[in-house]
């Protein structure tokens, strides 16, 4: 195989960064660009070569020189906007453009096929959504009726906000297309707290996709300085990030400022330091649904306490920090092991026997 691995060498395009892995009968090659039709037609006419198989990108942006990012720390682009007048939303936009190393309107048309995509998840699990190996029932067209009838306590946009947030859940569990924003856990905080809000707001299309550029920076931080990840974590991580980015995306749909936005996000991350990860039966379903709804209705409280200009006290990057550590404190056992908290309940622990029995008949 040497002599045909200097061929593809050669015949590699010299703006490929290439990074060949040679084995006694695979080789990988990984490149930036995608391969052209006939240098894929060259490979396969190679001798010894018996298959070729060409995967396409599992990330869509590819991610460009770091060291032109605008800022690392939250406390960065707070001094950059008040510096340059930007909102919030266009630091997320210009992150994101430096970071793919594409151009902002780009940037833009990628959040438009984000919202697209969440708003289409909340249709579909409005209309109701089933899935075998599940838990829960459907639960969002049962609260819609009961919303309608005035069954419930007026929540006003809060009770759309849970209703949606419960549609995207359901959405999830039943294994149609959804955004893990920021995890599969989690990802009914974000779209239904910001397409509830903007359904009673009226919010045109635009303003939704600026308040996704203002939860995206918020997320940014978390996960470049802590983690989305309820397993290193708890579901402070998961729900608990959620909702801080949730938080920043509400007070973009209704004209917040740069400060109040980082506020919301601060107060909603600082509510939900501590929180456990304790999946019943192993399936990201309850509490979890709980935990979203709980994470929606603090994002909507903390956007108002923002707006109204009360102090978080503590700057988001510290809270950030605070986050990982209680998250390092936490016992493994409540951190999505299945071992603590409701999953190690002696009901919990039979939902999990019958889900594992019910598989093997299947």
């Amino acid at each position: 195989m040497g002599e045909n691995l200097e061929l593809l060498r050669s015949m590699l395009p010299d703006w490929a960064q290439v990074n060949l892995r040679l084995t006694t009968s695979f080789i990988e090659i990984s490149t930036l660009i995608e391969f052209k039709k006939e240098e894929i037609a060259e490979l396969e006419s190679l001798s010894g070569v018996s298959n070729v198989c060409q995967l396409k990108p599992v990330v869509p942006v590819l991610e460009g020189n770091t060291s032109d990012l605008p800022f690392r720390y939250c406390s960065q682009m707070i001094e950059l906007g008040n510096s340059e007048k930007l909102e919030l939303w266009e630091l997320g936009l210009l992150y994101e453009s430096k970071r793919g190393n594409i151009s902002q309107k780009k940037a833009w048309s990628k959040m438009e096929n984000i919202a697209k995509i969440m708003k289409e998840g909340i249709k579909k699990g409005m209309e109701g959504t089933h899935y075998d190996d599940r838990i829960l029932p459907v639960q969002s067209t049962k609260y819609k009726l009961k919303d309608e009838s005035g069954q419930l306590l007026n929540g006003g946009m809060l009770n759309k906000m849970i209703m949606y947030t419960t549609a995207m859940m359901e959405v999830k569990s039943s294994m149609e297309v959804f955004v893990a924003a920021p995890t599969a856990g989690s990802c009914g905080v974000l779209p239904g707290t910001l397409f509830g809000a903007a359904e009673v707001l009226d919010s045109d299309p635009d303003t939704i996709i600026k308040a996704l550029f203002s939860a995206g920076i918020i997320g940014v931080f978390i996960a470049e300085h802590a983690t989305f990840s309820a397993e290193v974590a708890g579901c402070q991580a998961e729900t608990g990030a959620g909702g801080s980015m949730a938080a920043a995306a509400l007070v973009t749909l209704i004209g917040g400022s740069l400060k109040q936005g980082v506020t919301a996000a601060s107060f909603a991350l600082q509510n939900s330091l501590g929180i456990i990860c304790d999946p019943i039966g192993n399936r990201v379903e309850a509490p979890c649904l709980g935990k979203n709804v709980m994470a929606a209705s603090n994002a909507l409280s903390c956007a108002n306490m923002a707006l109204s200009d009360y102090e978080a006290l503590i700057p988001f990057d510290e809270v950030v920090m605070t986050m990982k550590e209680v998250g390092d404190a936490m016992t493994h056992e409540l951190k999505c092991t299945g071992l603590g908290g409701l999953a190690a309940t002696p009901t919990a622990k039979a939902i999990e026997k019958k889900l594992r029995e019910k598989a093997k008949f299947c």
